[in-house]
C-alpha cells in the first residue's frame, strides 16, 4: 500500500470511528459489498444479522466503497444469486455526470450544480409529477462522486421485474414516443359538387391532457411563440431539424403562421381550435419534426437505463463514503437537496484541518468548504482538501527522504 492509501485508510476509519452509517430499511435482507484501497477486488455476498457487525467492519478495515443491494433477500448472505432467493427490489434511478451533455467541460462543482438541477427536475416532472410518488416514498442520495440517486420503496413497485422497469425508464427519457400519437392526424373530406377531397391534417393535444402529451402540446404553443418575428435563416440555425428545408420553405411557414384572418392569426386559431388544419401540409410536418427532434430531447429525463432496471444491483450505502473524492454520501429529502452544496455540505468534519503536504500532479484550481484553492508542485493544504485530491488522483504524498 503506496503512502498516499495508507493517508485515505487512516482518515476514513477516523469517520468511521465517529460515525455508524444509518441501516437502510431491511437491513438483514440486504447483501453488502465493499472495496478497498489495498485490493482490486470487490468483496460481496456479505450481509448482517446486527448494525454493530456492519460498523465493526467499516472500523476496523477501512474500506474505500461501501455498496448495498438494492434487492431483498431471503438469504442475503448465499454465495451465488440463486441461492439468496431474490424477493424484491427498490427502484432505484442514478442521475450523474455522465448524463450531462458538456459534463466534461465542466469544472467538479459546476458538474455537480448541473446534476442537482438535472435530478431536480427528474423528481418534479417525472417521479412526483407523472408517477405520481409521494416524496415521503423517495429517498434521495448525494452518491459522494458525480451525482444522485433515487430510491423509491413503495410495495408496488419491489416485485416489479426488469422488463417493467425499463418501461418506466423509456417514459422518462421519451423513448418510443411517436409523434402521430401525440399530433395524430384528423381525416377531413371536403365535397364539392362531385368531387371530394381527403385532408389528414394534424391536431394538438387536449388542453386538460397528462404526461408527454402535456409536455408536447406546451412545447408546440412555445415554439409557436419562439417564431414570431424570426427570420427563416435565424431558424434555420437554431432548429437542426430546418438545415435540410429552403429558406423558401421556412419562410412559408412563418408567414403561414402569422397571417390573420377576421383579426386572428393562424397561431392563435391553432391553439385555441387545437387543429393545425390551416397550414399547410408540408408546414405542419416541419413544425412536428422540430418537435421531435429539436425539442423533445432537451425535455426527457435523464437516467442511467442499466441501473433502474437492474433488480440485482449494489448501490452505495448512505452514510459512508466515495473512495474516490472523500466525500460522504449523504441521504436527503426533496427540500434539503435544493440548498445542498456537495463541497460544503458532504466534506467530513472528521477529516480536519491540519496542514498535509501534497504533491500535485498538474497545476490546477480545486474548491471546497467555499474556498478556492490554486495549486501547483507540493503544497501544504488541509487534510480535508487533501484527501479530496489523493482521492480523485489530483495529487500525492511526497516521497520519504
Amino acid at each position: 500500500m503506496d503512502a498516499g492509501s495508507r493517508f485515505m485508510v487512516k482518515a476514513f476509519r477516523r469517520y468511521y470511528r465517529d460515525r455508524a452509517p444509518p441501516l437502510p430499511i431491511r437491513f438483514g435482507r440486504r447483501e453488502f459489498g465493499f472495496m478497498f484501497f489495498d485490493r482490486s477486488y470487490m468483496q460481496r455476498h456479505t450481509a448482517f444479522s446486527r448494525g454493530e457487525e456492519l460498523h465493526n467492519l467499516l472500523v476496523s478495515q477501512a474500506p474505500a466503497h461501501c455498496y448495498h443491494s438494492t434487492a431483498y433477500y431471503q438469504t442475503p448472505g448465499a454465495a451465488t444469486m440463486e441461492e439468496k432467493s431474490w424477493m424484491g427490489a427498490d427502484l432505484i434511478f442514478d442521475l450523474d455526470a455522465d448524463h450531462l451533455r458538456g459534463a466534461e467541460d465542466m469544472e467538479y462543482g459546476e458538474m455537480l450544480a448541473a446534476v442537482k438541477k438535472e435530478m431536480l427536475r427528474l423528481l418534479d416532472d417525472f417521479l412526483f409529477g407523472d408517477l405520481g410518488f409521494a416524496p415521503e416514498d423517495v429517498r434521495i442520495v448525494f452518491s459522494g462522486g458525480r451525482g444522485y440517486h433515487a430510491h423509491v420503496r413503495t410495495p408496488e413497485v419491489l416485485r416489479l421485474g426488469s422488463p417493467e422497469r425499463r418501461e418506466i425508464v423509456d417514459y422518462i427519457t421519451g423513448t418510443g414516443l411517436m409523434a402521430d400519437w401525440v399530433f395524430p392526424h384528423s381525416r377531413t373530406v371536403l365535397s364539392k359538387g362531385r368531387y371530394s377531397r381527403e385532408y389528414k391534417d394534424r391536431s394538438l393535444p387536449p388542453a386538460d391532457a397528462g404526461g408527454w402529451r402535456q409536455r408536447m402540446r406546451a412545447a408546440m404553443v412555445s415554439l409557436l411563440d419562439d417564431m414570431e418575428g424570426s427570420e427563416a435563416k435565424e431558424l434555420k440555425k437554431r432548429y437542426p431539424s430546418l438545415q435540410g428545408r429552403t429558406v423558401k420553405a421556412v419562410s412559408k411557414l412563418i408567414d403561414e403562421l402569422y397571417s390573420a384572418e377576421g383579426g386572428v392569426s393562424t397561431r392563435e386559431n391553432i391553439v385555441s381550435s387545437g387543429m393545425m388544419a390551416a397550414l399547410s401540409k408540408k408546414s405542419q410536418e416541419m413544425l412536428v419534426e422540430m418537435l421531435e427532434n429539436d425539442i423533445k430531447p432537451s425535455m426527457a429525463g435523464e437516467v442511467d437505463e442499466p441501473v433502474t432496471t437492474d433488480v440485482k444491483r449494489l448501490i452505495r450505502l448512505p452514510g459512508s463514503l466515495h473512495g474516490k473524492t472523500g466525500l460522504m454520501v449523504v441521504p436527503l429529502d426533496y427540500d434539503e437537496l435544493r440548498g445542498f452544496d456537495p463541497l460544503t455540505d458532504a466534506v467530513p468534519d472528521t477529516h480536519g484541518e491540519d496542514e498535509v503536504r501534497v504533491v500535485m500532479r498538474a497545476d490546477t484550481e480545486v474548491e471546497l468548504r467555499g474556498q478556492r484553492f490554486a495549486l501547483s508542485g507540493e503544497e501544504d493544504v488541509p487534510a480535508a482538501l487533501a484527501v479530496h485530491l489523493i482521492g480523485r488522483r489530483m495529487a500525492s504524498m511526497p516521497a520519504k527522504e
